[in-house]
């Protein structure tokens, strides 16, 4: 497995198809925004003639109403991958969502298993006081479960109670290493030229239906798809709350600000090999890339 990570904006789509064109492989999403169904544009998911040039596969695959996490996400990837292999294919994983990346490349740490009697005293409880419960012992819940999911709140409360810890830190307690055969790349480029290409490509987005793509996905949305960048701007400007111009703008520094933290994430895995695209072409990176992996993915 070929992992191909990097910040939003960086050129990972067009690079990922390089590679699987030189490598014979397919393609697997691991960005969390791109996983979801109806809106390729504003989530930048390859276009249906990149699809058509190589498999790629989870993009789109995920109801905009279904809540996703990183263990959620890697039980889709290791099938996907499974079967990739399985073809005698290698799978190129890409994506920009550092915590799901690692939740399929280290694994994460396994949680405890549910307690029956625990469980029906929880269940005795109402969700409001099962809330109440679960954010005295971890106060920052609100940021990693949906509240309003009562099933969720009570195994996160479930999870605090046995363990002692907050969920969140659960979720993010992984095996010290990759596991055997896998390798990574972190791609980056000079701030100031990835700002300008995610600048160029937050308007190009707009240009090319992302606001109608907004209109078309005006029912409810899971509180993990609610975060996807651009569409609480882009329902503003439906809601004639904020003028496109200013969604844009909005657009673009969020969008700047969530690739800062990208970076901060992925250099701080030492175990990829970092790949400097400042100022280069595609096909130069494709083949740096395979310069540097071992020779049975060349």
């Amino acid at each position: 497995m070929l992992v191909l990570a990097g910040p939003t904006a960086c050129g990972k789509t067009d690079v990922a198809l390089a590679l699987a064109k030189r490598m014979g492989g397919e393609i697997l999403c691991a960005d969390a925004f791109q996983l979801y169904a109806g809106l390729p544009i504003l989530t930048a998911q390859p276009t249906a003639a990149d699809m058509s040039a190589a498999p790629h596969h989870l993009y789109g695959s995920v109801p905009l109403t279904e809540d996703m996490d990183a263990a959620k996400f890697a039980r889709m990837a290791e099938t996907c991958v499974a079967e990739i292999e399985a073809r005698g294919k290698p799978a190129i994983v890409t994506g920009g969502s550092g915590l799901y990346t690692k939740a399929l490349t280290h694994g994460l740490s396994p949680l405890p298993p549910a307690d029956a009697a625990l469980r029906a005293e929880l269940e005795a409880l109402t969700n409001e006081e099962r809330t109440a419960r679960l954010l005295a012992l971890d106060s920052s819940a609100g940021d990693t479960v949906p509240l309003a999911n009562p099933r969720y709140v009570q195994r996160a409360l479930e999870i605090a109670i046995l363990t002692g810890k907050p969920v969140a830190e659960q979720r993010t307690s992984f095996a010290s290493g990759p596991r055997p055969g896998i390798r990574g790349v972190f791609l980056h480029r000079d701030s100031e030229e990835l700002y300008t290409r995610i600048n160029a490509r937050t308007l190009t987005m707009l240009e090319n239906g992302a606001l109608d793509e907004v209109r078309n996905a005006a029912g409810p949305v899971s509180t993990t798809a609610e975060k996807t960048i651009g569409l609480r701007e882009l329902r503003a400007v439906l809601a004639r709350e904020m003028s496109l111009t200013d969604a844009a703008a909005a657009i673009q520094q969020t969008t700047r600000r969530y690739a800062k933290r990208q970076e901060t994430w992925f250099r701080r895995e030492t175990w990829m090999k970092p790949v400097d695209c400042t100022g280069g072409n595609t096909e130069d990176i494709a083949d740096a890339i395979l310069q540097r992996m071992p020779s049975s993915m060349g």
